[in-house]
């Protein structure tokens, strides 16, 4: 079994540093909240005295961070990852950031002698947990060989995308899918609950006809139809507005550098950048339906 590294234990991370350790690697973990830290400590884990210290005398490194400058932060420069990394670490950035952003800190990390991937993930903290996460990977292949037994520990779904970036370019263009896709899926139910049509008599047409989505089927965003979708729990996140919001943006951004015109993608972000001022921190980004009946 290796040693890992692990940075960023928050609702996503936790989970997937816990699958870590149920694989049967020793963990060193580090994040500035020391709570978490100190409850996977207690399950096994040790704590490391930073990010750094996370990174040194270990055979991989993970990283879990909000956004491209917390990972250019905590790789670049002489107090980076990879100034302190042995020569050959495997390493795996697992945040979800802007594609220029990862380019640039796998460029740096394999000029150093590492062997990188960016590898942001899909699923939410449920699979997080569960360990049968998606992840979309970009980087070369020999990369990508190395990553992948660790990547296999936290995840169902391992998909190699293509060079460096094409991972963070797979995750924004999905989320920008799922974006539309719920908000068309929410106004569907919102149109016919003014009809008069039953929000289930809707569902078991939709979900059998050509209207049938994932935010419909696995993620229905009216109680009922799917017990487990967080319409049923209050619209407590599993996949939080704000963080729609940051891919929504994330997308434009890629989309303004590459040249593409995404009408629709940059609708869903003005309406999410709406919901999310108006919503709780906590709130699932398919409470969107209560701001579009209202």
């Amino acid at each position: 079994m290796a040693q890992v590294g692990f940075i960023g234990l928050g609702n996503m991370g936790g989970g997937m540093a816990r699958n870590i350790l149920k694989a049967g690697h020793s963990l060193k973990v580090f994040d500035l909240n020391d709570q978490v830290v100190s409850e996977i400590c207690a399950e096994g884990a040790v704590a490391a005295t930073s990010a750094t210290d996370a990174a040194t005398d270990v055979d991989a490194v993970i990283t879990m961070l909000p956004a491209g400058k917390h990972v250019k932060s905590v790789y670049l420069g002489d107090g980076g990852l990879i100034a302190v990394a042995r020569s050959g670490t495997v390493m795996m950035d697992c945040s979800t950031i802007d594609v220029d952003s990862a380019r640039e800190v796998v460029a740096a990390a394999t000029d150093a002698g590492m062997r990188m991937v960016d590898a942001p993930v899909s699923g939410g903290v449920a699979a997080a947990a569960a360990g049968t996460l998606t992840f979309m990977v970009g980087g070369a292949e020999e990369a990508f060989a190395a990553a992948k037994p660790y990547l296999d520990d936290m995840g169902a779904n391992i998909i190699h995308a293509g060079k460096a970036g094409s991972g963070q370019a797979a995750k924004i263009c999905n989320n920008m899918m799922l974006g539309i896709q719920m908000i068309s899926v929410a106004e569907a139910f919102v149109l016919a609950e003014k009809l008069g049509l039953e929000a289930e008599k809707l569902f078991n047409i939709s979900s059998k006809a050509s209207g049938q989505c994932w935010s419909l089927t696995s993620y229905c965003p009216v109680p009922g139809p799917v017990p487990t979708s967080p319409a049923n729990n209050d619209y407590k996140a599993g996949f939080a507005a704000a963080m729609m919001l940051k891919d929504l943006r994330l997308a434009q951004e890629a989309a303004s550098s590459a040249g593409a015109e995404t009408p629709l993608g940059k609708m869903s972000r003005d309406l999410y950048e709406k919901f999310a001022a108006e919503s709780a921190d906590d709130m699932d980004f398919s409470g969107i339906i209560n701001m579009l009946r209202d």
